[in-house]
């Protein structure tokens, strides 16, 4: 590599030193984590919120065995439900998955008190994507402080 080639290379921004191999690496992880966040949506509207929101009665023994009953069956199973909605909606994605997040470690801990362990990994595991979305959608943070001060 000549001296000028050299001096432009590490004077050059990284997308321009890379080249398209970065840019299609960039896509493809935004990609991946589209799709993570898709998986996510629906397992926190289906497999978590549904059967709180319906009253199974599996979910409504857990609630009672919490002490919480049915009016913290549904308020969960709805801030379930509002996150998901929420995984989706591009400005909110990173509020959505951190306000996801202190709610996994709220039933992480009721797992281990309440449940004496059982299932406590569940909450942990989710934890680790939503933390990377949360962090991912991070400059969307700016964009939705921008929407609620031009309202105020």
């Amino acid at each position: 590599m000549t001296e000028s080639a050299a001096s432009a290379a590490l004077t050059a921004p990284a997308s321009v030193v890379a080249g398209p191999a970065t840019a299609r690496g960039r896509r493809a992880a935004r990609a991946a984590l589209r799709t993570v966040q898709v998986l996510l949506a629906l397992f926190y509207a289906g497999a978590s919120a549904l059967p709180k929101l319906i009253a199974h009665p599996t979910a409504v023994e857990s609630f009672d065995r919490i002490g919480w009953g049915s009016a913290g069956m549904y308020t969960i199973g709805a801030l379930e439900l509002a996150g998901a909605v929420a995984l989706l909606v591009p400005v909110l994605q990173s509020v959505a998955a951190t306000a996801l997040s202190a709610l996994m470690v709220g039933a992480f801990f009721v797992q281990l008190t309440v449940f004496d362990g059982q299932n406590a990994a569940t909450p942990l595991v989710l934890i680790v994507p939503l933390a990377l979305i949360a962090w991912a959608r991070r400059g969307q943070n700016a964009r939705l402080w921008g929407l609620l001060r031009s309202r105020a």
